[in-house]
């Protein structure tokens, strides 16, 4: 089997005998129905592909799609004057990079429909192309842009020059409405719905179809779709790993399954990791690697927000539907880039609790969580994290401690921030991280965390307070029974209780019982 593993282009998927998941029932009933439409998807998440198979349909090129679903629903095969503009692949530091892409694709339509380039506003220019396409093939247009919102993400924290694309890029696309009676169709898709940022203000009839339940598997794989179309990469990759068929698709819906885009809508698979781990018959973390977006880690840094309440309950519909990017809370940030997705939905209160999708962004989220709040977790400093869980396995308490002293007298004060929030926060962090390798729970309440880890010897129970003392530490896990779950457990118990001085941002003390 071919893998169209970056590939992004429907007619070199076609031609090249790549294999490709029909999504072409859904793009008839999008297509039939005429109009704006607006998809917010995470990246690598096949929006690209997407697209490029709506040009190909509007093009008229019937023989791409022989054997597919659409072959069968379309009688006519016309083809349109079409406008592809694609944002993606380049990263938008200032406005020149914008002058080039939008100049070069301008030019491109200018070309093509005989257009003289008598102006230099995208806006005007942009205009007369669609009347010129319209005049000369006496067909309404169809528009499709890809990755809308690629320069405003960019821009993130740059406030001058994310004004500047915002007002350019808002007049380009409020260009459609004027020009309503000679298009036929519509569609833009991104990362993001900046709502606050009034982009869409020129463009008020657009149809936000990223959470509607019709269309939730219009981008990634479904679970009908893995079975369907790699029922035999699953058998070889489960040979590979020496694991049952079975086995391993529990396995893959573990680490790259869990996507929801809607409430009540099937898990969605996310397609360049699925199809990467099918390929090289290896469970990885695809998706992570290929790096974490500038705007997802400026919303983690500027949020003064408790890492724990990421995966809330009752959230808006309003908050996953649309971005300000200047807002502190990084949750929709978070939803609409695929670190969390929609766990259940309490339809009395329409509110919604979320979730890690899977176990490859949780993982990769944590890791880079851990880069923010514990630079010092590095793979080659005393502070691994291994380092730490060889301390708890080996039932080490004297080294684990002076460990955990050692690696809060090492923070950077400019990254700590708040101290509650950094202590809270980095605590978080490790024992997520540290999760990977043993039992570890948590429960927190008004900046005090108790931690319970255990291994195959030993049970711990860590009290942490902030300035207070050791002693009420310890006491508190008297009082409150922590220990008692453990009482008829073989395995040796330790409790230990720590005060973090919120001046000195250190461990002032700990004391084991």
């Amino acid at each position: 089997m071919l893998y169209p593993i970056g590939i992004q282009n429907f007619e070199k998927i076609r031609q090249g005998g790549f294999l490709y998941v029909d999504k072409t029932n859904l793009i008839y009933q999008i297509v039939q129905t005429g109009g704006y439409y607006f998809l917010s998807r995470p990246r690598r998440f096949g929006k690209s592909l997407l697209v490029s198979t709506m040009e190909a349909y509007f093009q008229g090129k019937k023989e791409l799609f022989k054997g597919l679903a659409i072959e069968q629903l379309e009688k006519e095969w016309n083809a349109w004057p079409v406008l592809h503009l694609d944002l993606s692949g380049v990263t938008y530091t200032d406005e020149s990079v914008l002058n080039e892409k939008m100049e070069s694709t301008l030019r491109l339509w200018e070309k093509a429909y005989d257009v003289a380039n008598d102006f230099k506003s995208d806006s005007v220019r942009f205009y007369n192309i669609i009347d010129a396409a319209y005049e000369k093939t006496g067909k309404p247009v169809a528009i499709l842009i890809d990755e809308y919102d690629k320069p405003l993400l960019d821009s993130v924290g740059n406030e001058p020059l994310r004004e500047a694309f915002r007002s350019r890029l808002q007049g380009f696309y409020s260009v459609m409405k004027s020009q309503d009676g000679k298009l036929r169709f519509g569609f833009l898709t991104g990362v993001t719905k900046l709502g606050k940022l009034s982009i869409f203000s020129g463009l008020n009839n657009l149809n936000d179809i990223s959470m509607d339940w019709e269309f939730s598997s219009l981008c990634g794989i479904s679970e009908s779709e893995l079975h369907a179309y790699f029922d035999h990469e699953v058998a070889a990759m489960a040979q590979a790993n020496r694991l049952t068929k079975e086995e391993c698709y529990a396995k893959l819906k573990d680490y790259y399954d869990g996507y929801h885009f809607c409430e009540n809508a099937d898990d969605i698979y996310n397609p360049f990791s699925l199809l990467s781990a099918l390929r090289k018959k290896r469970f990885s973390d695809y998706w992570y690697e290929t790096g974490t977006p500038t705007f997802v880690v400026k919303a983690l840094r500027n949020g003064k927000f408790n890492l724990e309440d990421l995966t809330l309950e009752g959230v808006p519909a309003s908050a996953l539907g649309g971005v300000n990017a200047d807002d502190s809370d990084p949750v929709p940030v978070l939803y609409q880039s695929g670190y969390l997705t929609i766990k259940s939905y309490d339809e009395r209160w329409e509110r919604y609790s979320l979730k890690y999708p899977n176990k490859e962004v949780e993982r990769g989220f944590m890791e880079g969580l851990a880069r923010i709040y514990t630079p010092s977790l590095s793979y080659n400093t005393p502070f691994d994290i291994r380092k730490f869980v060889e301390d708890f396995e080996k039932g080490d308490t004297e080294s684990l401690m002076k460990r955990f002293e050692a690696f809060f007298a090492d923070a950077d004060y400019e990254i700590v921030g708040d101290a509650e929030l950094y202590f809270q926060n980095t605590m978080y962090v490790m024992c997520k991280l540290m999760g990977q390798y043993t039992q570890v729970e948590r429960h927190t309440s008004n900046g005090r965390m108790d931690i319970v880890v255990q291994t195959d010897k030993y049970v711990y129970i860590m009290e942490l307070k902030m300035d207070a003392s050791a002693d009420e530490a310890l006491q508190q896990i008297e009082d409150k029974g922590y220990a008692k779950p453990f009482a008829a457990d073989p395995r040796k118990l330790f409790k230990i209780g720590v005060d973090f001085s919120s001046q000195t941002r250190r461990i002032a003390e700990w004391k084991m019982a």
